[in-house]
């Protein structure tokens, strides 16, 4: 059994807009100062952004689920957003990502160019909004 391209694309897209709005526009300024803090602090409030970021996708993913009849799989949504969730969390503790940035090769781009760790931030998100995705739509009875 095959998932349906069209599904994947709609879910895809409502998850990707969903990211952009929810990390751009929903998190607030405390949250995007805190969330790299080391220890209880730090966790908290990056629990409190992904929280607000998967309500933003939950809602994003009902309007194109409603809109384009979507065959999901309602367990399938909720695995597909723990994913994203837990994904988004470990690499917006900062540390966690700049310590693979490090391992793979880009720490150098990460202490040279101010921009680098907001592009792998945001490269890292996208690419588990894909995997979400196909777990989304990768299982429809």
């Amino acid at each position: 059994m095959s998932a349906d391209p069209g599904a994947f694309a709609a879910v895809g897209f409502a998850l990707y807009a969903a990211h952009m709005v929810g990390d751009h526009w929903v998190q607030t300024d405390r949250e995007a100062l805190g969330k790299g803090a080391a220890g209880w602090s730090g966790r908290f409030w990056a629990a409190r952004h992904v929280v607000s970021l998967t309500a933003v996708k939950v809602v994003f993913l009902a309007a194109a689920w409603l809109v384009f009849a979507l065959p999901l799989n309602l367990f399938a949504v909720v695995v597909g957003l723990v994913v994203d969730a837990l994904s988004h969390w470990w690499a917006d503790r900062r540390h966690t990502l700049a310590g693979l940035a490090r391992r793979v090769g880009k720490g150098t781009w990460w202490e040279r160019d101010p921009q680098a760790p907001y592009l792998l931030d945001q490269s890292w998100h996208i690419g588990w909004l894909f995997v979400a995705a196909l777990i989304i739509t990768g299982v429809t009875s």
